[in-house]
């Protein structure tokens, strides 16, 4: 979690907790307590207070309930703060190196998983029948072959694919957008760089592309992950499109 962003859920803990009943001290006491949830904004209380909890666990938070009571309580009665500014300063420092850190052994770890599987799965594809691997480690099989023209680098195509992870997620297809994708040969990722160049017009491959040739160990923060292997059908319609 960023640390702009628990501030603001405990900014927003402290302007709805002036709804709720003051918390028993202790954490089993909170958790055992018979809250009344009748008005407006007892409601509305409680579905915030179910968001802020909801948020901190999904964050993987330790959070001690009667402490972060406390917390609420003291700020709303304008109470003198039981941490001094050095120390909040410093525990939120702390705690933000220490979520920076976690996530990124998770990072490493995903990339090393990933590439395992993608360097499996690569190596039995290469054996298919009709599937070519190039120095590159970029592979391919024809489906249709073409009898057009082959772009160039500098060419602008059209095309329709459907790109998948190697267990069958789909992440992207023009097919289903209902329009083919126009853009730059060279403006595109080196796997799909390197394949355009030698089809032609008119047909259509499978390419599976190793993670160095797709989006590596950065993966693009959504549905490609680090080091992921590429799976991509790709039917090129125009070698080159007027601009």
């Amino acid at each position: 979690m960023k640390l702009t962003s628990l501030a603001a859920v405990v900014t927003l803990a402290v302007f709805v907790a002036g709804c709720e009943k003051q918390a028993e001290t202790k954490q089993e006491e909170v958790a055992e307590a018979t809250v009344e949830i009748t008005t407006k904004e007892q409601k509305l209380s409680y579905i915030f207070g179910q968001n802020i909890g909801g948020q901190f666990k999904s964050e993987g938070m330790d959070v001690d309930v009667a402490a972060f009571s406390a917390g609420v309580e003291d700020a709303l009665s304008e109470a003198e703060p039981k941490l001094k500014q050095d120390d909040v300063v410093a525990v939120l420092e702390s705690f933000q190196q220490e979520q920076i850190a976690a996530r990124e052994a998770e990072a490493t770890e995903m990339a090393e998983k990933n590439k395992a599987e993608g360097d499996a799965y690569r190596s039995e594809n290469s054996a298919k029948e009709g599937v070519v691997t190039l120095e590159s480690g970029l592979q391919y099989k024809i489906i249709e072959e073409g009898t057009g023209a082959s772009p160039s680098a500098e060419d602008t195509v059209e095309v329709h694919y459907t790109g998948t992870l190697i267990d069958g997620t789909e992440f992207d297809s023009s097919h289903r957008r209902g329009v083919p994708a126009t853009f730059g040969v060279n403006q595109v990722i080196p796997g799909w760089t390197e394949a355009l160049q030698l089809m032609k017009e008119g047909g259509k491959w499978q390419l599976v592309i190793p993670p160095d040739l797709a989006y590596g160990p950065g993966g693009t923060g959504g549905p490609i992950g680090p080091n992921q292997t590429l799976i991509f059908e790709v039917e090129l319609l125009k070698a080159s499109v007027e601009e």
